[in-house]
């Protein structure tokens, strides 16, 4: 196997067997039953509750049983893309794991170390015969990515533990003891139709693709071009158009990486559309050269010209709502040097079943500049009758400077690694501030080993920082 000539052979092993298994948001069942069956074969106690939620109590090893209890904390699913030829279906398929040595990777699609490789740490760690540790009590919650929907349904009854550590951060080296809060902006609105002129009209595709895309918080920083922005950005300059198409974005959390808009115009106006289009490539070449170089602009003719489109009016003003709504980063932390206070993500838009929607992702460290970051984005599109609703809010985790757990492992780190941690929050979302509401009196940290361009086809992970951090988490373990 790929992992064989591995240092930490069973978590690799592990994270393989997990990687088989489908576990996109909502389908976690069988990744639900893989754990379940593992826990079984390890002879040890396991639950779940109403959310989905699995809870695996391993008992502190001898002269430790009857130390406070740790809890270690990751989540089952995952954020599928792949590449635009990929035939994976991710209902079925098993991820196709690829390791050259220093990294490892998927064919053709993400690779779900976001968040597999924490229950693969966990479960190395809870199997070790070889570790000293106290009570552990894994936690492996479901749909984290789509709204955090098990950490908001915890039965928190569950666990004893008052100590928590969140596997699902990228960044070795790293204590997150804070992150942003969220809330997604959901906004529809009829998409009215009308009779094409055919004599009159020419039909056209443009296609954005090619783009980066990424994480919607670890990599909102990053100057990463969005591809429904870069879109609407060609759009907004056109004279005159009616869409017949439109699909862009994945997930909520992800920024686009493809964009691609259809529509009919005025023949008359063909060469306009096409200078147009010719300007924004050479704009967005030179704009994106360094953080975004790989973006393809495509503009097609085609000869089939539908017989109705969305009326003008809807569809020009519509593309403005998108053109207009804010994007990546709207402040900087006056609090937390160097970290994003408040970004918003245009994650999704379609025209389908006579409807024009679009999904927008607000974080923010303030609960408050979240709140009215979403209330700008809404505005765009409650202006043209659009109906608006905001979805999965979340807490923003406020760090706590007096946290035990925060002192005793950022000293442990040091004696580990001889280096000093940096002790820091993190504007992606995680799931402790929805933990640490729901169990009173719970400390939580958030570490991980690096992980790059996560929800994307290019997501990898570093082979050398996994196990460093599983090596960190044993000494931590063991002198806790």
């Amino acid at each position: 196997m790929w992992f064989d000539n591995l240092k930490e052979k069973t978590m690799w092993s592990i994270f393989n067997d997990i990687s088989a298994i489908p576990r996109e948001s909502g389908n976690e069942e069988g990744i639900r039953k893989f754990l379940v069956s593992w826990a079984r074969e390890q002879k040890l106690k396991t639950d779940t509750d109403k959310a989905g939620n699995v809870f695996i109590y391993v008992p502190g090893t001898k002269g430790k049983e009857k130390e406070a209890p740790l809890c270690l904390q990751g989540h089952m699913d995952m954020v599928c893309v792949k590449t635009e030829d990929s035939c994976h279906d991710f209902l079925t398929d098993p991820v196709e794991i690829i390791c050259d040595g220093q990294t490892v990777r998927a064919k053709d699609t993400s690779l779900g170390a976001d968040n597999g490789i924490a229950m693969a740490m966990a479960m190395a760690l809870a199997s070790d015969p070889d570790l000293a540790h106290p009570p552990l009590e894994l936690l492996f919650t479901v749909s984290e990515e789509t709204g955090m929907n098990g950490a908001n349904g915890l039965d928190g009854s569950k666990l004893e533990s008052r100590r928590l550590i969140n596997l699902d951060s990228e960044e070795e080296g790293i204590i997150y003891t804070g992150c942003a809060g969220g809330i997604e902006i959901d906004a529809e609105g009829k998409a009215k139709l009308k009779n094409v002129n055919k004599e009159k009209a020419a039909a056209y595709s443009l296609r954005i693709s090619g783009l980066l895309g990424g994480h919607s918080g670890g990599e909102i920083h990053k100057g990463r071009a969005n591809a429904i922005k870069l879109a609407s950005r060609i759009m907004h300059r056109l004279p005159d158009y009616m869409l017949t198409s439109l699909s862009g974005g994945t997930r909520r959390n992800v920024i686009p990486s493809a964009c691609t808009v259809s529509f009919v115009a005025d023949k008359e106006d063909c060469s306009i559309i096409e200078s147009i289009v010719n300007q924004v490539k050479e704009e967005v070449s030179n704009e994106y050269r360094i953080t975004d170089p790989g973006i393809v602009i495509r503009l097609e003719k085609t000869d089939n010209i539908p017989d109705q489109a969305v009326k003008s009016k809807t569809s020009i003003a519509f593309m403005e709502a998108l053109y207009l709504t804010a994007t990546g980063p709207q402040a900087m932390s006056a609090s937390v040097p160097g970290i994003v206070e408040t970004s918003n993500n245009l994650a999704i838009v379609e025209l389908a079943e006579g409807k024009l929607t679009a999904i927008s992702s607000t974080r923010s460290l303030i609960e408050s500049a979240r709140n009215e970051c979403a209330y700008r984005v809404a505005a765009a599109y409650e202006d043209l009758g659009f109906k608006v609703s905001y979805t999965d809010a979340y807490p923003s985790w406020e760090p706590d400077p007096a946290s035990p757990l925060t002192k005793k492992a950022a000293a442990l780190y040091k004696a580990y690694t001889k280096k000093k941690p940096v002790v820091t929050s993190i504007h992606a979302g995680l799931e402790c501030g929805i933990i640490n509401s729901v169990v009173k009196g719970m400390d939580s940290i958030s570490i991980g080993p690096n992980l790059y361009d996560v929800h994307s086809v290019n997501e990898h992970i570093m082979i050398d920082s996994a196990e460093r951090t599983m090596g960190f988490l044993r000494y931590m373990l063991s002198n806790i």
